[in-house]
């Protein structure tokens, strides 16, 4: 299948900050290194959400906001929810009463979300909603990959599997993510058009609560027995609800046989696409992309300089709640099909000693030219 790439959406890469993302680790609280520009007060508190719905959030994002902390001098809190919304506001009233200067969140939900926002910028701390937009919470900037698109390419990789089975049509089942993440909302629109224009029939569409993916394996067993296996693909809207339904698949000896979905480019979902049991993942560049623009944008706000910022986020995405466009830097997503694993591989993402860890996949790994 082809590589799909979007056009140039909004990235404004001009007059970025020179900032680098080489991986690291970091443990809950980290401080930049040495080399602090003097003119940035504070430092920078960042809230991931959970470990669970996605590996990216400590395995990516966790190590690539610390090393562009790192290298801009910036001091920098960075703490993950765990998927617990009560846990995500303890985390965000202690780093707003310690003083952060800018704080960046990746929300659990609208509501928790919007909450924590409130706080900040009642304490004149600019909030960066990070990966995901909190609908009605007011964020000042917003920095993601264009969702519509990333569902699109979604959409587009699943009607090119089931074209080359020889289905030119026939029934499909979408798993869609938690309906409380605008995110899968903006998926779920992007491949739900692409599917239907190309003439397949919609039967079943479901969201996951949390992104469970134990919850996605309960679900799609449901949509297995209803649908009596009748379909000709499914479009899981990530790589952890991907795997929940291959694992179901094989079980019937299926997998590999009816195209599935994913998304996050996860080892584990990169390891089937080159297996052939899971026919695209997307590959979103973290590493180089969306945690260095979003450090750019959180230092130009710590140093004072909101027009700095201003030309960072060139974008706008609309918050449908509060009915006001948000200033945004929106990324460009990539289909990943067995032969662009190696892409992933060559942005730093993963290593293939990570990948091609069997027989099987050292096989495929190097037919695919992963190295």
């Amino acid at each position: 299948m082809r590589k799909h790439l979007f056009a140039a959406l909004t990235v404004g890469t001009a007059g970025i900050l020179a900032l680098s993302a080489c991986g690291g680790g970091s443990s809950d609280s980290s401080s930049g290194g040495s080399g602090s520009d003097d003119t940035v007060s504070g430092k920078v508190g960042v809230i991931l959400p959970d470990a669970a719905s996605s590996a990216r959030y400590e395995s990516v994002d966790r190590p690539a906001l610390q090393a562009a902390f790192d290298d801009a001098g910036v001091e920098s809190d960075i703490q993950n929810a765990g998927g617990d919304v009560s846990k995500f506001q303890t985390i965000a009233d202690g780093m707003i009463s310690s003083g952060v200067t800018v704080l960046i969140i990746d929300s659990l939900d609208n509501d928790s979300g919007a909450a924590v926002i409130k706080k900040a910028t009642d304490a004149g701390i600019p909030v960066i909603d990070y990966d995901r937009l909190t609908l009605g919470g007011g964020a000042s900037y917003y920095v993601s990959f264009d969702n519509v698109a990333v569902g699109t390419a979604i959409g587009e990789g699943l009607v090119s599997c089931m074209k080359a089975n020889g289905d030119t049509s026939g029934k499909v089942v979408e798993l869609n993510g938690a309906s409380t993440d605008n995110n899968a909302t903006l998926f779920k629109q992007g491949y739900d058009k692409v599917i239907k224009d190309a003439g397949y029939d919609v039967v079943a569409s479901q969201a996951v609560p949390d992104w469970d993916n134990t919850k996605a394996g309960t679900i799609f067993e449901q949509i297995y027995t209803q649908q009596k296996g009748d379909f000709v693909g499914v479009a899981a809207a990530n790589d952890g609800l991907g795997g929940a339904v291959i694992a179901r698949l094989d079980t019937s000896g299926e997998a590999g046989k009816i195209p599935v979905t994913g998304q996050d480019a996860t080892d584990e979902g990169l390891q089937r696409v080159l297996l052939g049991t899971q026919c695209v993942t997307i590959f979103k560049d973290i590493k180089n992309k969306e945690a260095v623009s979003a450090a750019n944008l959180a230092v130009a706000l710590a140093k004072g300089d909101t027009a700095a910022a201003d030309k960072l986020a060139t974008g706008t995405t609309e918050d449908t709640e509060l009915g006001k466009d948000v200033k945004s830097v929106l990324l460009e997503p990539e289909a990943i099909t067995a032969d662009k694993v190696k892409d992933v591989v060559e942005a730093g993402q993963t290593t293939a000693d990570k990948l091609c860890t069997t027989d099987e996949l050292k096989k495929a790994c190097e037919e695919n030219g992963v190295s």
